[in-house]
């Protein structure tokens, strides 16, 4: 996109719930600024129409460093994300995924943006530039396939480069091995996540994919998302957060399967009360008839001794 020109911005963004989130604030107005101000602006290969913008996020990481005391710093990925998700559900942005980069859509892009004497546009001028657009689009066609692979194959490049070769390399291998060869949204996608959390934590999240018998990226990554969720950066918060679940979870267990006792200065049950008496009465019996076969015992003896005296 050019640098050139100028925009306009709607006050009512500084009444909004994102003035006061800064780094949400400062990605919404980037997008503006850098999205397309007219239908049929072709940008790398994609025809963008107004409110538009195509960028990847390991370029937004970039785009928006800020600068802190000598140096720079980088928000992650991760962070770009929940920013974009925060402007999904307040309803001021739409994201898809492309071949080229994620596609941002400024939703209600006129209110925050085009000029009353833009909708004076001449007709002519816009069908002349549509004509145009159609035929070079038309002109391009027998080459655009190639261009789809060639800029996938430069995206693909680019989080290579950005990203620890050897750490990428590493978990590529592993998913090579134990899921199958990986497409470039896959490759993408590790590259993001190597970056984000680490190759060590990717690596266990794919081992439990195995573990579950689940041998996709899809699972593995939702995996991640849990361990991002919960705030989990390392093998060994992941363990420990596993742990801490099964001793949560066997807890409950024996909660639910304890035995009930009866509360102190609870009434008893009638039922208790008649069996405890039954229980009592035949010990008594098999005591009482103890001590009778003593006693005639004993009598017997003494007789037989008055017999022999």
């Amino acid at each position: 996109m050019s640098s050139e020109g100028w925009i306009k911005l709607y006050r009512e963004v500084f009444d909004s719930d994102i003035w006061h989130d800064v780094t949400t604030f400062r990605l919404f107005i980037y997008l503006i600024g850098k999205a397309s101000y007219r239908d049929g602006y072709k940008h790398k290969g994609t025809v963008l129409n107004e409110g538009q913008y195509i960028r990847s996020y390991r370029k937004l990481v970039d785009d928006l460093s800020y600068k802190e005391g000598r140096g720079y710093k980088k928000y992650s990925i991760s962070t770009i994300k929940r920013c974009v998700q925060k402007l999904i559900e307040a309803e001021r942005l739409n994201v898809k995924e492309t071949e080229h980069g994620t596609l941002f859509t400024i939703l209600n892009y006129a209110k925050y943006q085009e000029l009353e004497d833009t909708k004076q546009k001449s007709e002519n001028a816009e069908n002349e530039e549509l004509g145009t657009n159609a035929e070079r689009t038309r002109n391009e066609d027998g080459t655009k396939s190639e261009q789809d692979q060639e800029f996938k194959n430069l995206r693909i490049k680019e989080l290579y480069t950005t990203t620890s070769t050897t750490a990428v390399e590493e978990v590529a291998n592993f998913y090579q091995e134990n899921f199958g060869g990986a497409g470039s949204y896959v490759q993408e996608s590790i590259c993001y996540w190597v970056d984000d959390v680490g190759k060590d934590l990717v690596i266990e999240a794919m081992k439990r994919a195995l573990k579950q018998n689940k041998r996709n990226w899809g699972y593995a990554e939702r995996i991640l998302r849990s361990w991002m969720n919960k705030n989990i950066k390392t093998v060994k918060q992941a363990k420990a957060e596993d742990i801490e679940f099964q001793s949560q979870k066997m807890a409950k267990h024996q909660r639910y399967y304890k035995p009930q006792t009866q509360a102190p200065g609870a009434p008893v049950p009638e039922w208790f009360r008649q069996q405890k008496q039954q229980q009592k009465a035949q010990k008594d019996s098999q005591s009482s008839n103890i001590g009778d076969a003593k006693e005639q015992k004993e009598l017997e003896q003494l007789l037989k001794q008055y017999s022999s005296g």
